[in-house]
């Protein structure tokens, strides 16, 4: 498996709705919270072959940038 750092991901609030969205290699994964949204998104990456370091939840909120 290719790994992937956490600063290629790109987490950002989604404007008139709940949540945040995550972006990382033509993936898209939602979620309620920056965590949950990242969490979907190893397992996409999982699925491409890519493997993705697992964070916790202060970092996930570091990650959030404004689109």
């Amino acid at each position: 498996m290719q790994k992937v750092p956490a600063a290629k991901v790109k987490i950002f609030h989604i404007e008139n709705r709940r949540g945040y969205a995550c972006i990382c290699f033509n993936n898209l994964t939602e979620g309620k919270t920056p965590l949950e949204a990242y969490l979907r998104m190893i397992k996409a990456q999982k699925r491409k072959g890519r493997e993705l370091v697992e964070i916790e939840a202060q970092a996930a909120n570091k990650l959030v940038t404004n689109v």
